[in-house]
């Protein structure tokens, strides 16, 4: 029995070597250094792999840009090339070391990632027993060789990784079924306005709150966070503090990216006080990862649902919303799209997802495309004042000014509520003043203090500029109650 031990653990060492040694035997790259994938144009990005150790590399793109480098003693190496101006133009990459990879129909264009919880992931063929409306026409008409898909598939990690689980696809009518409906109608609308190849990273896994996406040097700094050093074997594993990071973020990290799209929050409800915080450093600490401090960083407001049925407090998700607001208001090159007339309060998962792309897009079409004539900015409070029986709310007049006036499109305004010192809230009557204030009363408050708008879970806003973007959810009062 010893000697058939000694000789099975000597036959699995000869293995492992010889594994060890096969890893290194032939040219490798991140599988999302692939055929079909999308370069982000005009950059200078890294690209590298593993070969034999001290192995010579080669390295020509049919751009005419070429590199040449050496593995080191690990067999690890890396060159960078500068991409062209993006177009139509089909290009190849060949790289030459102990064996020869050509990537083959390339693109230059427009890249963006888009990552967060199951509205981010929520397919455009939708998800359950929850639609995606217009999903038949949207795959449909879908076939386009210029947009291009890559999925960065669910998988958690205790260190952070360099390569994902996935490769680049063309839009098409089976790729796109399956892929976020707000990252692909983002993309379609980005593509359909430039004209230039886009590409589209998904990186989303349903019911995950913020903590796996941040890294562990970022998340480890929070008092509730609890680090874990292995990764477990039930379902739970994406659920753990700077997991998801590890495996579906960090190894996207050198590759060059236009923004981010981010629609996430839903799951922190039960611990809203750290959130803002934690989202704040979510995104520096990707900037950080990505080198790039002005990342354009787009995110989406969490929509309306009666979260009682989850036995979560009704205030809660109104924290989560006013923690993003906050964010929205401070952190420099982000944007946040409102959703408080889109949601569904018996579904958390919204079916109209196309108006939730089309308000990212807005953002990333004036900030980063120049597209002038639009509205993208949602109006934002700012401040109040007590007029005698009544409180007049002033917006950013970034988010409302002259060319972005107040209306609620006919109908009485619903959603505000008023009160006085005790902290009843009543509902109120809304006046839109021709400065582009609003004047709120209720006959029940005598001496308003306070006026909160849809500050609950569960609410349909119909308060708008007059491009039809929505008023946020906001409160004037910071009561614990």
């Amino acid at each position: 029995m010893r000697l058939y031990q000694r000789c099975t653990n000597f036959l699995a060492f000869i293995l492992f070597f010889l594994g060890s040694y096969v890893g290194y035997s032939q040219l490798k790259i991140p599988s999302f250094f692939s055929d079909l994938m999308v370069l982000q144009q005009q950059e200078t990005m890294p690209f590298y792999g593993y070969d034999l150790p001290n192995k010579a590399i080669e390295l020509e793109t049919s751009w005419g840009y070429a590199a040449v480098t050496k593995t080191n003693a690990k067999g690890y190496w890396n060159v960078t090339i500068k991409t062209p101006v993006g177009s139509f133009t089909s290009h190849s990459i060949s790289i030459k070391g102990s064996t020869t990879i050509k990537l083959k129909d390339l693109l230059v264009g427009e890249v963006w990632l888009c990552s967060g919880q199951s509205n981010m992931e929520m397919a455009v063929g939708g998800r359950s027993n929850s639609p995606t409306i217009g999903s038949n026409e949207i795959i449909l008409n879908s076939n386009n060789p210029h947009i291009r898909l890559l999925n960065s598939e669910r998988n958690a990690s205790v260190t952070p990784l360099e390569d994902i689980v996935g490769s680049w696809e063309v839009a098409s009518p089976k790729s796109v079924e399956g892929f976020s409906a707000v990252g692909y109608l983002f993309g379609k609308k980005i593509f359909d306005q430039i004209k230039v190849p886009v590409g589209i990273i998904e990186a989303a896994w349903g019911g995950t709150r913020i903590e796996p996406w941040m890294p562990k040097e970022v998340v480890s700094q929070f008092s509730h966070v609890k680090m874990i050093d292995t990764l477990p074997e039930d379902f739970n594993k994406q659920k753990l503090p700077s997991f998801l990071y590890n495996a579906m973020i960090h190894p996207l990290t050198n590759y060059k990216i236009k923004g981010i799209l981010w629609y996430q929050g839903e799951t922190n409800r039960t611990n809203p006080k750290p959130y803002e915080l934690m989202m704040k450093k979510l995104i520096s600490s990707w900037r950080e990862q990505w080198k790039i401090p002005e990342l354009p960083f787009y995110f989406v407001q969490i929509a309306p649902y009666d979260y009682t049925l989850r036995k979560t407090p009704d205030i809660n998700a109104a924290l989560i919303r006013e923690a993003q607001l906050n964010v929205a208001k401070s952190v420099d090159y982000t944007g946040m799209v409102v959703t408080s007339d889109v949601g569904d309060c018996l579904d958390i998962h919204p079916a109209r997802k196309k108006e939730i792309a089309d308000r990212l897009a807005y953002w990333a079409l004036a900030k980063q495309y120049d597209v002038q004539g639009i509205q993208y900015v949602n109006p934002l409070y700012k401040s109040m004042k007590v007029e005698a029986n009544s409180i007049r709310i002033f917006f950013d007049k970034s988010t409302a000014d002259k060319s972005s006036g107040l209306s609620s499109f006919g109908e009485e305004i619903v959603g505000f509520t008023i009160a006085g010192k005790n902290k009843r809230f009543y509902p109120a009557k809304v006046t839109i003043n021709k400065d582009r204030t609003l004047t709120v009363y209720s006959a029940e408050v005598k001496k308003p203090v306070a006026v909160r708008y849809l500050f609950s879970s569960c609410f349909e806003g119909n308060l708008f500029n007059i491009a039809g973007l929505p008023v946020s959810p906001f409160r004037t009062d910071s009561w614990e109650e």
